[in-house]
């Protein structure tokens, strides 16, 4: 899979929230782990990431 970048900032750590648009027809999202599912049922090949909404914003722009 290749991923495209869409949105998103570089930090200390490597590229800090970020979404991708992969090749497939995907998007992939980068972001922190959410560590309490607040009664989500997350399967196990899955996670939750929480993403500031202004890189929507970003992103949106970019797909226009």
């Amino acid at each position: 899979m290749r991923l495209t970048k869409l949105g998103g900032e570089d930090c200390d750590e490597g590229t800090c929230p970020t979404i991708y648009k992969t090749d497939r027809g995907t998007i992939v999202v980068q972001g922190a782990r959410v560590q309490d599912d607040h009664g989500v049922n997350v399967p196990d090949h899955e996670t939750l990431a929480e993403i500031p909404e202004e890189l929507f914003r970003q992103v949106a722009r970019a797909l226009a």
